[in-house]
């Protein structure tokens, strides 16, 4: 009896799991190939939520999914590992160690077969060589790191609630005005009001927060100059101190150095500016990529030297007709995603991945935590239409909504959105997304 075929998918991100899905369903449930997602976590948190486990304002246990009672509910295998290398010769990708908290072995490295391979890492933030930035400062790549932040600012603010010293603030820096930066900037004043409901002494007044942007504006990459003013005016009524046009020289303990020689003093900075591919990806299994990492792929998404190898989203280099290349957005991931499961299908057929990847720019949402929503619906046709408010809300919500409903089905989807409805009624501090 001849073997299915081997389909590996290493990143669990949002398109990594609608692949994995998308291809459970159509071909590993129907014995046609066996379909493997591998993942460093346990669990899918969808990551524009990062923000919010890092405050405190999402709960992990209502709103993460493991990988493997999904990949056993929805016809595919979870292997849990980084992955380190690639062997296109024996077509083996090759998984790290897994090691205990002491250092101690668990699970020895191992090597995965496959006929055909998807990279969907992501990116992460990108620290352009900037002296002290990886020693002093927090990411916020993955639910890891965000787990990370959370503790660090509860600490703090136990800290300062215990001893009453609110007459010294805690100085948090966020570089990066873009989406994350910006999202992350409101959270916190909403982290602060949540922690105050519960009786600790400690209320916005206790943060200061700065914003910091090398463009001349936040959120550079939104085409409307209208969305950036709108969150500038909200981040500045909340509190935030919004810096533009100040590029960071180096960070150290004591805050961050600037071009213009002046020094901002933090206790925490949180770095989420620019966006490369992980460095192990520069030229993984001698495949071609770029200078921040990304695996140069074709409009197909195979890339460029190995056509059983697929690389999408963040972690991609797709170009367009036009000489341009697709942004590292969430909605080009999760399209490529679907794309791909079709063209691996053609090729489990015998035929041509004749799809090509084509992006359109359906707009940005930018949500400060339950203070404002604005952004631009359907970019693409003639500059698209602003929104702001409740219609904003509504759409920024619904994009969580149709993620679920790609991951569980249309009914399972609305009925695991009605039961996380209902956890933050019982537990009223939780915010609906």
């Amino acid at each position: 009896m001849q073997a299915v075929p081997n389909i590996v998918i290493i990143g669990g991100g949002a398109g990594g799991m609608e692949i994995a899905t998308k291809l459970g369903r159509k071909v590993g449930k129907k014995g046609k190939a066996k379909v493997t997602l591998v993942d460093c976590a346990e669990s899918h948190v969808w990551k524009p939520l990062l923000h919010e486990v890092a405050t405190g304002a999402l709960d992990i246990g209502l709103d993460a999914i493991s990988y493997r009672g999904h990949a056993s509910d929805h016809g595919y295998h979870f292997q849990q590992g980084a992955m380190i290398d690639i062997n296109r010769e024996e077509k083996n990708i090759i998984l790290a160690p897994i090691n205990d908290e002491e250092g101690q072995e668990l699970l020895p490295a191992r090597k995965i077969p496959y006929d055909y391979a998807v990279i969907a890492i992501g990116s992460v933030a990108n620290d352009f060589k900037i002296p002290g930035v990886k020693e002093h400062s927090l990411f916020l790549d993955n639910t890891e790191q965000a787990m990370s932040i959370r503790k660090i600012l509860l600490n703090k603010f136990m800290r300062y609630a215990s001893h009453h010293q609110l007459d010294e603030k805690i100085k948090i820096a966020v570089v990066g005005a873009g989406a994350t930066g910006v999202e992350m900037s409101a959270e916190m004043h909403h982290a602060v009001e949540q922690l105050s409901g519960f009786g600790y002494k400690i209320d916005t007044s206790l943060l200061e927060v700065t914003l910091i942007e090398a463009d001349e504006r936040i959120l550079p990459k939104v085409d409307k100059v209208e969305i950036s003013n709108s969150v500038t005016r909200e981040l500045k009524q909340l509190g935030v101190n919004v810096m533009t046009n100040t590029r960071i020289t180096e960070v150290s303990p004591e805050g961050l150095s600037t071009t213009d020689g002046n020094l901002i003093p933090s206790d925490m900075v949180i770095w989420s500016t620019g966006v490369k591919a992980p460095d192990f990806l520069n030229n993984i299994g001698g495949l071609e990529s770029n200078h921040i990492n990304q695996v140069m792929v074709k409009q197909n998404m195979q890339t460029t030297y190995d056509e059983h190898i697929f690389s999408i989203g963040d972690c991609a280099a797709c170009p367009q007709e036009d000489g341009s290349w697709v942004p590292p957005r969430g909605q080009s991931a999760r399209q490529m995603a679907l794309m791909t499961a079709d063209n691996i299908m053609l090729m489990l057929d015998g035929k041509a991945p004749s799809n090509e990847y084509v992006y359109k720019d359906l707009g940005s949402l930018v949500n400060l935590s339950k203070f404002h929503t604005v952004g631009n619906l359907m970019s693409f046709m003639g500059g698209g239409v602003l929104v702001e408010g409740k219609i904003a809300r509504f759409v920024y919500t619904s994009l969580y909504r149709r993620h679920l409903i790609e991951l569980h089905g249309v009914v399972k989807g609305t009925l695991m959105m009605l039961a996380k409805g209902i956890g933050r009624i019982i537990h009223p501090h939780l915010k609906l997304h």
